[in-house]
């Protein structure tokens, strides 16, 4: 979340943030919202310190007069003790209500954008930065990957639905072992970039989520497992941030960075029509996530290089991509930038998102109390949290399968591939 100073200070660039995000109607009265509890807050802290001082000065007086023998004299003064007291007690609570209202209202603030970003409010004003790699040629009518997955028998999505629901493949044979491929492939170009892997757990509590922002900005799109108050991850980058939550981090140790392969869930609520078909959009699907702790002079320089690291799979896989610079509007609740990595889908003839990365700056930072010094004795401050997709799988297997088609309905693989899962071809003989 923002802290309290900077929205004091600047309140209509938060105004400005609130409507260029699409919050437009919010923004007034949430900002004021929580100026005005801010203000009701230190108002009776400031009441309380006074009701404080005169206390302690009568618990002193009190304890002259008893010493001198007037306890009468002393009596009124206990008596008014007490009502100092009950009226302390009674503030304390305002005081600790007035802060907790407004910290429920600072966490439905968003990030404020970076001056870098475009302002927009839908996908046609992001900035397509640039595009690699060459778009395949066929001279032949190429297939979507649903058709070719449901030929070579790699995916079996209406027996996934059967047992679970749509958006819940099953993968068989060479489909399963295409994607135990990829995660491993991905994991190792991580280490090779200097990423600590992690096996984190699959659920998170609600402190967690609300530490990335998934609370109480996305709840629609989590599931939930009420009776155990726990949520099943939509991304590793909830438990892998919430590694160092309320902790004091040596700045000489940073940046801090992990990789981490697990399953995302997610119900995407209000997705449906042709752009979900196959591998589209899936409820449960595979993912490896980069996340990054860094010094806050250095997140920025520190995007560039994980975009790098998010690029270089698609590089070297040979998949056509483009990068995007995301507009204000497009993307997301807690992110001051962020860009976009899609891949071509040849089958489909359109692009597919395959990883976002992006710096949360101290926002998820401050929610999440991870803090940095440079020595024991040194003021702390707020780490910067980063992360990308490096990548989610089911739509680079889509581009894969789709790229890859030969005109005798064939898919061969791509040679860093082929090593890994011990086959060059999918059909034929």
């Amino acid at each position: 979340m923002l802290s309290i100073d900077f929205i004091r200070d600047n309140p209509e660039r938060v105004r400005k943030a609130l409507h260029d995000k699409g919050h437009e109607d919010a923004g007034d009265d949430l900002v004021g919202q929580v100026l005005t509890l801010d203000e009701e807050r230190r108002e009776k802290l400031t009441n309380l310190q006074d009701l404080q001082h005169e206390s302690n000065e009568a618990s002193e007086r009190i304890g002259e007069l008893m010493r001198q023998n007037k306890k009468d004299e002393a009596q009124d003064l206990i008596d008014r003790s007490k009502t100092l007291k009950q009226r302390i007690s009674t503030l304390e609570d305002e005081a600790d209500d007035a802060e907790k209202r407004r910290d429920a209202a600072l966490l439905r603030i968003p990030n404020v954008p970076h001056e870098s970003v475009p302002v927009g409010h839908s996908p046609d004003e992001n900035e397509t930065l640039r595009e690699e790699g060459e778009k395949p040629s066929f001279d032949f009518e190429p297939q979507p990957h649903w058709a070719l997955a449901e030929r070579h028998d790699l995916i079996a999505f209406e027996r996934g639905a059967k047992v679970t629901g749509a958006g819940f493949p099953f993968y068989l044979g060479k489909g399963a072992r295409l994607q135990r491929a990829l995660v491993d492939y991905f994991l190792d170009l991580a280490d090779e970039r200097g990423y600590r892997e992690m096996q984190p757990p699959l659920f998170a509590n609600a402190d967690s989520a609300r530490g990335t922002g998934q609370l109480p900005d996305k709840e629609d799109l989590m599931y939930e497992i009420g009776r155990d108050e726990l949520f099943p991850i939509p991304t590793a980058e909830v438990p892998v941030t919430n590694f160092f939550r309320d902790e004091i981090l040596d700045e000489d140790d940073l940046p801090l960075k992990f990789c981490a392969y697990t399953p995302c869930f997610r119900r995407e609520a209000g997705s449906y029509g042709k752009d979900v078909r196959g591998l589209n959009r899936l409820h449960q699907f595979d993912k490896v996530e980069l996340v990054r702790f860094e010094r806050p002079e250095s997140s920025y320089d520190a995007l560039e290089e994980l975009l790098a690291d998010a690029e270089r799979p698609l590089r070297q896989l040979g998949l056509p991509y483009r990068v995007l610079l995301m507009c204000t509007g497009d993307m997301g609740f807690t992110q001051a930038k962020k860009y976009d990595l899609e891949v071509w889908s040849a089958g489909q003839e359109r692009w597919l998102e395959v990883s976002s990365v992006s710096n949360f700056t101290s926002y998820q930072a401050r929610r999440l109390n991870a803090r940095c010094r440079s020595d024991p004795e040194s003021d702390t401050r707020f780490v910067h949290t980063l992360n990308g997709s490096g990548l989610a799988l089911p739509r680079v297997v889509a581009a894969l399968i789709e790229q890859n088609q030969q005109a005798d309905g064939t898919l061969v693989l791509p040679d860093a591939l082929a090593e890994r899962t011990d086959f060059k071809r999918i059909g034929g003989r």
